[in-house]
């Protein structure tokens, strides 16, 4: 599964301008008074302005899986990374993954992830071409297993990872919906793991159309 566009909501489009264009040297491909568009690999990046609103969402970031040290060298002059146990560098075993993550303006936790069992090593210095694409999209639920089984009905995607009590990975490493319960914290921080509206394009070899619609989440396939 490859995620295509996700499109989230902001209560400032303008701090998040400077911070993907200016800090991270991201390309901007479409920008109007209340929409901006980040070109963030493959993937389109849509922050929606909703004035007054304060809403914050996780999202990883896949980079080349023998970058993980070029991103941490890449990231430190430019943001505060998020430490566990001392370390910006965090490990999963199960996963065969190595990922680092801070805070954008708006309280969204970004993860960048070095993925060992993809084939995407680089021999190029880190930069911002190195984001290939968004791979994992936060989705916080009341109950992970039913919001699993109704993916799984309508999309056709299968669990990856988890014990489909308080977590879930659906899709594959190039595309994920993290499903959690809201009673936890997103992992590493201290931010409740709280639901907020978003949109998400995904693109399987399939090719067929599907739509998947709950009280929050917005998910087409094409």
């Amino acid at each position: 599964m490859n995620i295509s566009e996700l499109h989230l909501f902001t209560g400032s489009v303008s701090s998040l301008k400077k911070f993907y264009s200016d800090v991270l040297g991201l390309e901007i491909t479409a920008l109007k008074n209340n929409k901006i568009e980040i070109k963030v690999g493959s993937t389109g990046l849509i922050f929606i302005e909703e004035p007054g609103s304060n809403p914050y969402y996780h999202y990883a970031i896949n980079i080349p899986h023998n970058h993980i040290s070029g991103a941490i060298e890449w990231l430190e002059p430019k943001v505060n990374l998020i430490e566990n146990n001392g370390s910006p560098i965090i490990d999963f075993p199960n996963w065969n993954a190595h990922s680092v993550y801070f805070y954008d303006p708006a309280g969204n936790i970004v993860e960048l992830i070095a993925r060992h069992n993809l084939e995407n090593a680089s021999d190029e210095p880190f930069s911002p071409e190195s984001l290939l694409n968004i791979s994992e999209v936060g989705m916080p639920v009341d109950n992970v297993k039913e919001f699993h089984d109704k993916i799984t009905e309508s999309l056709g995607e299968k669990l990856w990872w988890g014990n489909l009590e308080t977590f879930a990975a659906i899709g594959d490493q190039n595309g994920l919906f993290i499903v959690a319960t809201k009673n936890r914290n997103w992992f590493p921080t201290d931010k409740p793991c709280n639901e907020y509206p978003l949109t998400v394009k995904i693109k399987r070899p399939e090719n067929e159309s599907e739509v998947f619609k709950n009280s929050s989440y917005y998910i087409i396939s094409k």
